[in-house]
């Protein structure tokens, strides 16, 4: 089934809690979006509801995914907040619902985003990922590349260190 994307909804109570729920079954199902596993929707309301007010004051963006009406997938394109930067936007709290990955649903989301930044005429898009995961491939099929490491900058537990890694778009350069 084809994903239907919407950009800059409305961010309705439903839509919250739907963003929410996502969050805690992406953490738990081992994804890496700013938590560790287990978690609860208590423990990731206060990020998602502060997420929320960047988006909805402005000047992050939601990017959402649909199979039917089934919300299951979620980014944010966050602005850089800093003059120098505008030309480029960071790829935040990418996440594909678990139950559906193994789709190509993740990928269709990330060139949805793709499409949405050239639209938007940005030279760049940037993601930054936990390491240990084996992500950076698919980034890689998808065009980006490696541009930075900071080793063990990541505490998920005592001995548990991991390496958070940084992807870049050119898309000046990427294909189109």
């Amino acid at each position: 089934m084809n994903l239907r994307f919407v950009l800059d909804p409305v961010l309705t109570p439903e839509l919250r809690e739907q963003i929410v729920a996502l969050w805690v079954d992406v953490t738990n199902a081992g994804g890496a979006v700013g938590f560790v596993a287990p978690v609860t929707e208590a423990e990731v309301r206060p990020v998602a509801e502060a997420t929320f007010a960047e988006i909805a004051d402005g000047p992050d963006r939601l990017l959402v995914g649909y199979e039917g009406d089934r919300l299951v997938g979620v980014l944010v394109i966050a602005d850089n907040r800093f003059h120098l930067k505008t030309h480029w936007r960071v790829l935040k709290r990418v996440m594909v619902h678990p139950d559906t990955q193994g789709r190509g649903n993740g990928a269709a989301l990330m060139r949805e985003a793709e499409r949405i930044g050239r639209e938007l005429g940005l030279d760049a898009l940037h993601v930054t990922l936990r390491g240990g995961l084996g992500l950076e491939s698919f980034y890689d099929r998808l065009g980006y590349r490696e541009v930075g490491r900071l080793p063990r900058a990541l505490r998920l537990a005592p001995g548990d260190d991991r390496d958070e890694v940084f992807m870049w778009l050119d898309l000046a350069t990427a294909a189109a």
